[in-house]
């Protein structure tokens, strides 16, 4: 596993497990096989409802605490709600403190709510803290007004979508990318690029593995979400190969800037 450290020092894998539309009924056996694959991140969120489950499996699967990082986000505004609510998170996580907690969207009292995740982080219930859907302008706002530095970004990244301008900008920051629908969620012709199957069959490899490993080679960091137990274990499978530099750049011409459907306006290019 590849892991990137944090502005604090705290190590992150890579490549994790995401649960996003788990059913609650089936997040602990998923995320129980996540782990038995071989996964050490596993990302949830109090929007997902699955918090609990995502304790659960780590509580079964016999594995040290401190080896599995585990990230939610508050769906929460303010310094109160926010302050109550992770309580609650760790509450039906069943552990004594996450490894990443993010703001899941800017909600307009971002501030007050990222003071709530500074205070928890001075107080040891999370390990780092960070943002989740901000783009440039409001990450900035967050670093001018608080005492502690975003450690991540997690933002919808993509082939179609690279986030290049962004990236560009978490890195100077010191923050890390984070990306989640790294395969498009599953939308129809998302891996059917002629490019990218060319590619995939040049390294005996499927597209999605070509996906996942050409952003980790730009320093991005992924959560991709499967039911499938084989799928699990190819998305995982990731660093057994590197893309020569020309089919880099072929994969870099596949961007289109392009979000998928319902995800924030703010987060377009041209609002920042």
């Amino acid at each position: 596993m590849k892991t990137v450290r944090l502005n604090n020092d705290v190590v992150m894998p890579m490549v994790g497990y995401g649960t996003y539309q788990i059913p609650i009924t089936t997040t602990r056996d998923n995320v129980l096989q996540a782990l038995r694959t071989g996964y050490r991140l596993i990302d949830t969120a109090q929007y997902y409802g699955n918090e609990s489950g995502v304790g659960a499996a780590l509580t079964e699967s016999g594995l040290a605490r401190d080896q599995v990082f585990v990230t939610t986000k508050v769906q929460t505004s303010g310094y109160a709600e926010t302050k109550r609510g992770l309580d609650e998170s760790l509450n039906r996580f069943n552990h004594d403190y996450f490894d990443l907690v993010l703001i899941h969207w800017p909600t307009g009292n971002d501030l007050e709510t990222y003071r709530a995740l500074e205070d928890a982080y001075q107080d040891g219930k999370v390990r780092a803290i960070g943002l989740s859907n901000f783009n440039a302008a409001q990450v900035q706002t967050i670093i001018d007004n608080s005492t502690v530095v975003p450690m991540v970004d997690q933002i919808e990244t993509h082939l179609r979508w690279q986030q290049k301008r962004m990236h560009a900008f978490l890195a100077s920051r010191g923050i890390i990318h984070e990306s989640y629908a790294p395969l498009g969620e599953g939308q129809p012709g998302f891996m059917d690029a002629p490019e990218l199957v060319k590619i995939a069959a040049k390294y005996h490899r499927t597209p999605a593995q070509v996906v996942l490993r050409f952003l980790n080679q730009e320093g991005v960091v992924v959560i991709p979400k499967t039911l499938n137990p084989e799928h699990m274990a190819q998305n995982l499978d990731l660093f057994s190969f590197v893309l020569d530099s020309a089919d880099l750049h072929v994969l870099e011409g596949l961007d289109r800037k392009q979000a998928l459907d319902g995800w924030p306006e703010s987060m377009h290019e041209d609002q920042y």
